[in-house]
């Protein structure tokens, strides 16, 4: 069943009115709809590229948030093989928002970390909607000693609404096991890659992001706060989300501007969910030639270019 977004309505109703003479062909074998339903189908076509040609930075947080989007599991289990799993912090608990282990890509051995938001009531409940805790921060930064250790590049899927705020991981370091991750990003002297595939929240997606190269999916938001959040603070109204959508600066398209990611990468028609296959495979040939630019790099070098690319962040937008 398609979930359709409020500002898809008007191509629900199109879309469900071909269904609706398809279905009825179905119960009367003496009807002929088939050119009906395909003028509709044309139609849809029509308004789905003009709805996606032209999105607000408050659309493409919902586009970014759909229930549909292929998350972290989805891009592991079809671009991955080999794939072991590695669980807990080795100090207080495993943490389920946070997935990651050794796996082969295309052939390459890597590192592969992301966050995973589950894709039903009681998968996103057991990953805590993919907002991590520290232990889950401390169980990437084992995974990246791991890589570092074995010379292994690292690959990381960036995909929350920021690090989860409650009391327990306040008191268990949130604020210091994000900081230690970002600050393990920066020491490693293997290539690492990211890309945000859906949201990119605050310090929570800086702590995977951190990395010599980072893409983002067309439609995917990367931003120190949510709009609503950044709303209820600036003028104690959460309803300004469109508002402050529009002045964070999220999109993919004013972080290339702004020189904060590398790269884009193009979602099918309609987003990723429309097609998760498609939006699964084009991940996986940008992470390829990310990694192959860093092929022949000394050690050294790689954390050296990585560090000053981040040192450098903002001098881009300043001049613009």
């Amino acid at each position: 069943m398609t979930i359709y977004l409020e500002f898809e309505k008007p191509l629900a109703e199109i879309e469900g009115k071909a269904e609706e003479l398809r279905a009825l062909a179905r119960s009367n074998p003496e009807m002929d709809v088939e050119k009906e339903a395909q003028g509709l189908d044309k139609k849809a076509e029509d308004l789905l590229k003009q709805l996606y040609g032209s999105l607000t930075p408050w659309r493409k947080c919902q586009v970014a948030r759909h229930a549909d989007r292929p998350h972290c599991r989805d891009y592991i289990n079809a671009l991955f093989t080999d794939y072991t799993p590695l669980a807990g912090d080795r100090n207080f608990a495993e943490d389920n928002a946070v997935m990651g282990g050794l796996a082969r890509f295309n052939g390459r051995a890597v590192v592969v970390i992301g966050h995973e938001k589950g894709n039903d009531t009681k998968s996103r409940i057991e990953r805590n909607f993919g907002m991590a805790r520290p232990e889950g921060y401390r169980k990437a930064i084992r995974l990246m000693d791991l890589a570092d250790r074995f010379g292994l590049p690292v690959v990381t899927l960036v995909d929350t609404p920021g690090a989860y705020p409650g009391k327990g991981a306040e008191e268990r370091g949130q604020s210091e096991a994000i900081a230690r991750s970002t600050e393990k990003c920066l020491s490693l002297k293997v290539p690492m890659v990211s890309v945000i595939i859906g949201e990119g929240g605050s310090g929570g997606a800086v702590a995977f992001a951190t990395a010599n190269r980072v893409a983002m999916l067309e439609h995917s938001v990367y931003s120190v706060i949510s709009p609503e959040g950044c709303a209820s603070i600036l003028w104690k109204d959460a309803e300004k989300m469109r508002e402050a959508a529009e002045a964070l600066r999220l999109t993919a398209q004013n972080l290339n501007e702004l020189g904060v990611i590398d790269r884009i990468i193009p979602e099918p028609l309609g987003g990723a969910h429309r097609d998760a296959g498609a939006a699964i495979a084009a991940v996986g040939a940008e992470i390829e030639k990310m990694l192959g630019e860093m092929d022949g790099q000394s050690g050294d070098e790689i954390r050296s270019n990585r560090r000053k690319k981040f040192l450098a962040m903002g001098n881009k937008g300043l001049a613009a």
